[in-house]
């Protein structure tokens, strides 16, 4: 387990309380080990369970981990969200997905095919999946959210907080939470647990009690007898005994009347079952107060009572989601009604989730809020009050008289007990008194006896612990406890400790006792020990509380000295609600109801808003996530047939796989490198990418795993004769046993690699999902338009044409037409002062796999040709030379005018057309001359220039003075063979379109060839023509690092784009990484060397970009250098000049000017900051007052003495 890296915490990370998660953590990935281990084996067939053990298992993990995640959204989540901003949502979404996960998890196991072969391997790839997404979830906590908290939130506040997600987990769970915990760490990290919550829990006996109390497993048998045959109901039982009274004890003359209304109790026709109607009584109050508010708002238009109905609302919606759960969980299970379905709870929670949006819309526009506002208002709460009372009628007539026909009274009790327990302590605090405050005397008496005759006898401090708060909502404050039982909470708390040598507890109701003697209350206390069973015995109602009426829940501790959490009003974190509605915008799809996932269905109305937004230029990055999305979806598929396929199939499944990594990982690098730093640029969204970062990272690992199990299968098939398998298995089984352990491991990798693809899929899928939901809309509310174009364009200048070759039609392919063109629209809007376009549109015409992209490009010439004149509206020029040769004199005018005219053309371009087609007539003449020569080559006769040239003479190195090749090319224009085009300018009067070139000589060979890498004689065996060879520019080169830059349209010198060189599409060139930070200037590259006078743009020769935006040779400003430190274009100095500065300071105050100088003033002009101002006289150096420079001009002598400065 990695143990989080803590920096600047408040606590060192072995003793910080958030340490308690790292054990969470541990246990959790034990149990996902076991689970997908356990799934492995049923699909290798090499274990002996059956399916059912693998379900139960699934259902625990799925509880545990739920129920984890619920408690981290409603605690650890909210607060660390107040503190840091931008990184519990994405987490909070991830639990999400994980939900997503199980769901189809178990929709996977209720197929009824479990015995198929299939059927087993999808189980184990779903099993990986589930791990896998689980594991890094929990990785990435470990690495950002931990060492935040212990960074942000002092030791005390870190205490507090695990003790609210303690307090936020249902206490059922609780009680197998804490064992499982205990039960998957080592000793001494159990013991150092151990000391970790002591320092957590609050100082409180009762609560510690508690919590160790279900740590410790402790069980204690709570079967109870039939009444019949229970002591505690016998005579002797209920007479009072010297023994069995304790000292909070009252008179003899009340015991009468305390017995006879315990036998009218049970000669009733009462129910234990029929608390729930208190429930249902209680709710429906609670609903009918916030509908009267509603109404009262309505029609007074007053909504300062808004944030009251919005808390109470909150309040009501926790309760009746865990009065559903506890329905779904308890009561219908046990009376087996199946086939009573509760469509009422989704329609509750999705009403009550509309009626809290409608309320924070009115809060937020205040007293802007029109009638339709108030009439909502009122209409969603009497919708919500008829959805709940029809199914409480429902439930009242098809339940309820279930569970009285058919159980005990101990039975219902148990159900009422468990149903209650289905709530975290956080709730059930303040939940027993806001009921007990709506039921009367005997009714809250009747409550709490039930409590207690339900409660196991290990549960003994939590159910006191619950009379306590209960007490709390009764008329007046008074204890109710001590008046429902006979015996004493205290008194039996302190036996129980004793007869199980547990924790010794505070007495929590002493103060109750006392109060009990003081209003008289007889409270008697009796309890055996039987077998290690603990009996309570049963007590009576002996006092009548005069008045009905039903109060209201009361948090204070006026009653009973029973603790507090101490959560609900603390301040650290949101409320639980609260936390889900600010984390969760966005739900993942469709999951099981649970506290959190499905009550706000109403936000997935914000995806269907993002579709009617109009394109956005950042839009078409994400784009890219379809065709993501496309692949992964076929490896998930294909990965299941790896286990009977032929090496043909494999190595096009791994070339596939191979393809997807690769562009993945250039999508990677472009977020991580450009998109990300950009969103953390802006002051409000720090933090909001490092998640999807370490997203990136372990993608990349799971990337190389699979890659590594591909490596292994494919050596594998080459030692296992795949085609005689079926046929020799059998024969040679008893003398070939490496040939069966090679199918078995053959077996096992395609098993784990469809795993794996599986987890990919899933794992990727998720954080696609999660990026459109969280960082999508930030560019739309954060970023202009117009920087987005730049973001895109950043990510297309640090992306390889080798890599832009793959990814356009696998891009495109996934596209439908309308995105295809919007998406190069947007590309070429986004390179537009490049040769984007052009190499484009040159790759495209030579590259049939590029096919998709020629609508996209003949639209987009149709654009340009609609800008045109009307007599070429249906013209489009195309370059060629054998159309050149069959003009006449005025075809070539007009075909020059035309030219001159298109404004589409890059000046370069159409300089380069002008040009040749001026001299196309010398041109064919010389192309004549050169035709029969060419065709006496084909015959095997010398033409030419083809001879072998050599850049080593003494070695027998190929290539010229220029480069190293092994070939020579044949220029298009003349004919000629020559080793490279500045071979061939050098000896010609005109220059050589190296991309027209279509013929090479093999030097080795002297063989006339088509174009390509190697020479295609049989002789050269596929000799290589040079390590670098580039199909546009018909470049080779064998001693560089050469890359092609698309958006230049040349060959450079590098390692590549987004390696060592970006192109930056302002000033349409490429420069050094390390000079990213530049300052623009548009189109700079695209002069003349103001040194030599040489063109930059396609110079082979280093460049050096200045500070002010302009460049040179690198060779030239060192030359110029020497003698000069401001740039010749603009005047500006060339580099940090103020050491020089400082040493014409010293000389100016040392020199004395002769006397008729010293008073004489001059205006000057800084070069550097463009200011004028005045400078004493001098005849070289004049220092600019604004900013110290002595980069100056002057430009007005004062004849005037007395010149101040």
């Amino acid at each position: 387990m990695a143990t989080p890296v803590i920096q600047n915490g408040s606590a060192p990370a072995a003793a910080s309380p958030i340490r308690i998660f790292l054990f969470f953590h541990k246990a959790i990935r034990v149990e996902l080990d076991a689970l997908h281990q356990l799934a492995m084996a049923l699909a290798t067939n090499t274990s002996g369970e059956d399916i059912k053990n693998f379900i139960d298992k699934c259902h625990f993990l799925h509880s545990i981990y739920k129920h984890h995640c619920n408690a981290e959204d409603e605690v650890i989540f909210p607060a660390l969200d107040i503190r840091v901003k931008n990184v519990a949502r994405t987490y909070s979404l991830e639990h999400e997905g994980e939900s997503v996960l199980f769901d189809q998890l178990f929709a996977f196991l209720d197929n009824d095919m479990t015995i198929e072969e299939s059927y087993k391997r999808e189980l184990a790839s779903c099993t990986g999946a589930l791990q896998t997404s689980i594991s890094q979830h929990m990785s990435k906590e470990e690495e950002q959210v931990f060492p935040l908290l212990n960074e942000k939130f002092s030791f005390e506040e870190q205490a507090t907080l695990v003790w609210q997600f303690f307090c936020s987990i249902p206490v059922n769970m609780m009680a197998e939470f804490l064992p499982w915990l205990s039960s998957s760490v080592s000793p001494d990290e159990r013991q150092d647990m151990r000391k970790c919550l002591h320092r957590i829990i609050p100082d409180e006996k009762l609560l510690q009690q508690i919590i160790f109390t279900w740590m410790d497993g402790l069980k204690i048998c709570n079967k109870r007898k039939h009444d019949e045959d229970d002591p505690r109901l016998s005579s002797s039982s209920r007479s009072p005994t010297a023994n069995g009274c304790c000292s909070c004890e009252s008179s003899e003359n009340a015991e009468g009347d305390f017995l006879s209304d315990c036998n009218a109790i049970r000669s009733s026709q009462y129910c234990p079952v029929d608390n729930i109607l208190h429930w249902h009584k209680a709710i429906e109050k609670e609903l009918n107060d916030i509908a009267d508010t509603a109404r009262s708002i309505k029609l007074t238009g007053d909504f300062s009572f808004l944030s009251t109905i919005n808390k109470r609302l909150q309040f009501i919606v926790e309760v009746c989601i865990f009065y559903s759960t506890a329905e779904e969980k308890v009561i219908l299970p046990a009376v087996d009604a199946e086939m009573i379905q509760f469509q009422e709870h989704a329609e509750e929670e999705s009403k009550f989730g509309k009626f809290r949006c409608l309320i924070e819309n009115i809060e937020s526009s205040g007293a802007n809020s029109s009638a339709e506002f108030y009439s909502k208002l009122y209409s969603q709460s009497n919708h919500i009050m008829e959805t709940v009372k029809n199914h409480f009628r429902k439930v009242e007539i098809q339940v309820l008289p279930l569970v009285r026909k058919h159980f005990s009274h101990e039975r219902q009790q148990e159900l009422l007990y468990r149903s209650l327990c289905v709530m975290p302590l956080r709730l059930i605090e303040c939940v027993l008194p806001w009921l007990v405050g709506s039921l009367t005397q005997e009714e809250a008496r009747c409550f709490l006896y039930n409590l207690h005759m339900a409660a196991p006898a290990s549960d003994i401090a939590l159910v006191t612990l619950f009379s306590g708060w209960a007490c709390k909502g009764c008329n007046g404050g008074k204890c109710l406890s001590s008046s429902a039982l006979d015996c004493c909470p205290a008194k039996e708390l302190k036996e129980t400790q004793e007869s199980l040598g547990g924790y010794c507890c505070y007495c929590a109701c002493s103060s109750i006792l006392n109060e009990s003697k003081k209003c008289g209350l007889p409270f008697k206390c009796q309890k055996t020990v039987k077998d290690g069973k603990l009996v309570s015995t049963l007590g009576s109602i002996a006092f009548h509380f005069s008045g009905t009426e039903s109060q209201k829940a009361c948090l204070t501790n006026q009653s009973c000295c029973v603790p507090g959490l101490g959560v609900n009003n603390n301040s650290l974190g949101m409320n639980s609600l609260a936390a889900v509605r600010s984390l969760r915008s966005l739900p993942f799809g469709p999951s099981a109801p649970s506290l959190n996932s499905s009550l706000f269905n109403w936000e997935t109305e914000i995806r269907s808003t993002f579709s009617g937004i109009t394109t956005r230029p950042i839009d078409n990055i994400f784009k890219f996530h379809k065709a993501i999305r496309k692949d992964l979806e076929f490896l998930d598929v294909e990965s299941g047939k790896l286990s009977d396929c032929d090496e043909i199939f494999l190595r096009q499944f791994t070339g596939r796989f191979r393809l997807l990594w690769a562009l993945y990982r250039a999508h990677s690098n472009a977020e991580d490198d450009i998109v990300f730093p950009a969103l953390e640029s802006k002051e409000t969204l720090h933090n909001v990418s490092h998640s999807y970062t370490l997203d990136h990272k372990q993608e990349e690992e799971l990337f190389e795993d699979i890659s590594s199990a591909l490596a292994e299968l494919s050596q594998l098939h080459e030692k296992l004769d795949v085609k005689n398998v079926d046929g020799d298995l059998i024969e040679n089984q008893s003398g070939s046993s490496s040939q069966v352990d090679r199918l078995k491991r053959d077996d096992e990798l395609t098993t784990k690699i469809q795993g794996m693809c599986k987890s990919i899929k899933v794992t990727l899928d998720h954080h696609i999902i999660r990026e459109e939901v969280v960082l999508w809309p930030l560019f739309d509310r954060y970023f202009s338009d117009e920087e987005q174009d730049k973001l895109v364009g950043r990510i297309i200048g640090t992306t390889g044409a080798e890599v832009l070759q793959s990814m356009l039609p696998w891009v495109t392919s996934a596209l439908t037409q309308d995105e295809q063109n919007k998406m190069m629209d947007t590309w070429k809007h986004a390179t537009k002062n490049t040769m984007f376009s052009e190499w484009l549109n040159e790759w495209w015409e030579g590259n049939p796999s590029a096919s998709s992209l020629a609508p996209a490009s003949e639209s987009t010439h149709q654009e340009y040709g609609a800008h045109e004149s009307a007599d070429k509206s249906d013209y489009k020029f195309k370059p060629g030379w054998k159309d050149i040769f069959r003009m006449n004199q005025n075809e070539l005018e007009s075909e020059i005018r035309k030219v001159s005219r298109d404004s589409t053309l890059d000046p370069r371009r159409k300089s380069y057309l002008i040009q040749n087609l001026m001299t196309s007539r010398w041109l064919a003449s010389q192309q004549k001359f050169s035709q029969p020569r060419s065709d006496e080559a084909e015959d095997g006769e010398d033409v030419l220039g083809c001879s072998p040239s050599f850049r080593d003479s003494e070695k027998q190195i190929f290539g010229c003075e220029h480069y190293k090749r092994n070939c020579k090319l044949r220029a298009a224009c003349c004919g000629k063979v020559v080793a490279c085009r500045f071979c061939h300018d050098e000896v010609s009067d005109h220059t050589m379109d190296r991309k027209a070139t279509t013929e090479m000589m093999c030097m080795n060979c002297q063989k006339i060839q088509p174009v390509g890498p190697v020479c295609i004689a049989p002789s050269c065996d596929g000799l290589p023509m040079a390590k670098y060879y580039c199909s546009s520019c018909k470049f080779f080169d064998d001693e560089r690092e050469v890359y092609h830059c698309p958006s230049c349209n040349l060959c450079r010198v590098g390692k590549g784009l987004g390696v060592d060189f970006f192109h930056c599409m302002t000033c349409n060139c490429c420069l050094a990484m390390k000079i990213a930070d530049h300052k623009c200037m548009e189109k700079g590259l695209e002069t003349n060397c103001p040194i030599c006078c040489d063109f930059l743009f396609t110079s082979s020769t280093a460049v050096r970009a200045l500070p002010c935006g302009h460049y040179m040779h690198s060779a030239c400003f060192q030359a110029y250098a020497c003698t000069h430190y401001v740039c010749p274009i603009c005047s500006k100095s060339m580099g940090d000049m103020s050491v020089y500065f400082e040493m014409l300071d010293a000389l100016m105050t040392s020199e004395v000017l002769p006397e008729e100088y010293r008073n004489r003033c001059q205006d000057i002009l800084c070069n550097e900051c463009g200011r004028k101002g005045t400078a004493p006289f001098h005849w070289l150096y004049h220092k600019c007052g604004f900013c110290g420079s002595y980069n100056t001009r002057v430009i007005k002598v004062d004849p005037h003495p007395n010149c101040s400065t």
